[in-house]
């Protein structure tokens, strides 16, 4: 099953249907409620907005092709070529949608409209991320800075938002940049969710006295390795063995079932955890 899944991850088709899903969210976002209300959506997107209201010439997805020109020569140069023409077609398909897409969401509280253009953006976003490529943009430098450096996608997106907002107060009013603001930090927080739906995994410490009993129970019932820790008492000095397993979202009320059906006083510690790499979870993904 897993081989089938690594398959249908790398192949064409697959990733092409998630770029061109991803910018329709994106474009219905920006041209349906962004640009209706005033917003500015950050990133290479913002940029370009800003430009098309100061200028009031060409259309946002012609400014979004123009400045994604040399961010795609530097994802050419640090990603790989498979990476840039992905996220070519993501970006042509973005500016196709923006220009094909004309009719507006009717959202008359503006902090609606930041909660539902939010969404939308980092839905899109989100969803072409699982793919091998971007949307161009401001995606493009994110990846190469997530990959050298270790940074959230969108903790860096949202923080290169905070500049770019900043120089927008000399051009727009100051709450239609507040409000971009919410947005930018909405968009963030529903691209890490999209992100991690289908990566997150629990993480269980188990202590107890019966841990040799419950280390094959998991993995029989749950197919599920796990790693004996050695460990000692603070207050009594008494050595224990700490179980250590990861287990998918799903498995774990089956997992709490299994222990506590064994040993009723069994320690149970649950933490999340992101982007499992191993047999079983994921393979590291290669652009």
């Amino acid at each position: 099953m897993s081989y089938f899944k690594q398959r249908l991850k790398s192949s064409v088709l697959w990733n092409l249907v998630l770029l061109t899903i991803g910018s329709a969210f994106f474009a219905v976002g920006l041209t349906a409620i962004a640009i209706p209300h005033g917003f500015i959506t950050g990133g290479i997107s913002g940029v370009g907005l800003l430009l098309y209201y100061a200028t009031d010439i060409l259309s946002p997805g012609i400014w979004y092709m123009i400045i994604n020109i040399p961010l795609f020569l530097v994802g050419w140069i640090f990603i790989s070529k498979r990476f840039f023409f992905y996220s070519l077609y993501g970006m042509v398909a973005s500016s196709i949608f923006m220009d094909l897409i004309t009719l507006p969401i009717h959202i008359k509280d503006p902090f609606l409209a930041v909660l539902a253009c939010g969404s939308l953006l980092g839905a899109g976003g989100g969803i072409a991320f699982h793919s091998l490529g971007t949307l161009g943009g401001m995606d493009i430098v994110s990846i190469i800075v997530n990959r050298k450096l270790g940074i959230r996608i969108g903790t860096f997106l949202f923080v290169f938002n905070l500049v770019l907002f900043t120089f927008s107060f000399g051009f727009l009013e100051t709450d239609l940049v507040l409000y971009s603001i919410a947005l930018s930090f909405v968009l963030s927080q529903v691209l890490e969710q999209v992100l991690s739906m289908f990566n997150q995994r629990k993480m269980v410490l188990i202590v107890s006295e019966l841990s040799d009993r419950i280390a094959p129970v998991i993995h029989e019932r749950l197919n599920r390795g796990s790693t004996f820790l050695n460990g000692t008492g603070a207050y009594s000095g008494k050595e224990k063995k700490i179980l250590m397993t990861v287990v998918h979202n799903h498995q774990l009320k089956r997992l709490e079932e299994a222990v506590l059906t064994i040993d009723n006083n069994a320690f149970m510690i649950t933490e999340n955890t992101f982007d499992v790499l191993g047999k079983g979870f994921s393979k590291p993904k290669v652009y």
